[in-house]
């Protein structure tokens, strides 16, 4: 296969990674609807996937013994998934991508923090801009102070925070065996997913799990399904394009998101909120454009 073919297919694989997480509210809430929390299907869904890998490389657990900051890994990749998972359930879909697509100013502070790399004035600049697009997001019309607003603001926070250190700790443990890190990953989405839902049951926030029906199982199957192959495409995709092409592809889940709840009623587009997140996506767009020098 020729080099422009390789890289039409590894953009389409990523494009299909950026549709499923953009898409992927949906699912969660025809499963609520079902009685069954974002959180237990998170935990499903990802346990399945865990499963499966550990099927395929059973002894990829082993690599946590030689590289301790996979456990950092686990923990940044399920806060991330919980976060995501349970806002865009029970939130307005766009605000809470929107949220949590401040993760480029994250990264900016973590990389700082964690790697030792220091922000330029460009850099800056951008976490300026998309703090500016954060706050006029945040600031709603019953709202004195551009402040977090409910659960699903503050998932989505913590959820891009999330996000952010994973992609860090990424890049901190990249010469690690693939393997490790998608083992990490996915028992992140699955431990934290078990601990929050079991402490949200505990203090009634959260409703156990349903019996078992046919109607959510298949459900959680094809939605186990989709999750892999999407992993699979960000696998393929972020292993044969640059950095910024990959990062500048990604973006499209904030179209897929914003397209798909708006046409099913899941969001409400309103000016404020269109001018905050254009400034967010200026400041990711930024973050993401190929430069000949470091910026």
């Amino acid at each position: 296969m020729s080099r422009p073919a390789v890289a039409a297919l590894a953009a389409w694989a990523l494009v299909l990674n950026a549709f499923v997480w953009g898409v992927s509210w949906y699912p969660f809430r025809l499963l609520e609807a079902q009685g069954l929390h974002p959180l237990w299907s998170t935990f499903v869904i990802y346990g399945l996937c865990f499963a499966g890998l550990l099927a395929w490389r059973p002894g990829a657990w082993r690599h946590f013994l030689r590289y301790p900051l996979l456990l950092l890994l686990l923990l940044a990749s399920g806060l991330a998934n919980v976060g995501f998972n349970w806002a865009v359930t029970i939130g307005d879909v766009v605000r809470v991508v929107l949220l949590f697509y401040l993760m480029p100013a994250w990264s900016v502070l973590l990389a700082w923090l964690l790697l030792g790399d220091r922000p330029t004035r460009n850099a800056l600049l951008r976490l300026a801009l998309a703090l500016v697009g954060v706050l006029i997001v945040l600031k709603t019309p019953g709202s004195s102070w551009p402040v977090p607003s409910g659960l699903a603001d503050w998932l989505a926070l913590l959820g891009g925070f999330s996000f952010a250190l994973t992609n860090v700790l990424l890049l901190k443990l990249k010469d690690t065996p693939e393997e490790a890190r998608m083992v990490a990953m996915f028992a992140g989405g699955t431990l934290l997913a078990l601990a929050t839902a079991l402490l949200g049951a505990a203090s009634g926030l959260v409703p156990l799990p349903p019996a078992v029906a046919t109607g959510w199982v298949g459900l959680v199957l094809l939605t186990s399904l989709a999750f892999l192959f999407a992993n699979m495409g960000l696998q393929y995709g972020a292993a044969r394009l640059p950095a910024a092409t990959t990062a500048l592809v990604m973006l499209t889940e904030v179209v897929f998101a914003s397209v798909s709840s708006v046409l099913l009623g899941a969001a409400a587009l309103e000016a404020r909120t269109l001018l905050g997140g254009a400034l967010i996506l200026i400041a990711a767009l930024w973050a993401a454009w190929p430069s000949p020098q470091r910026c």
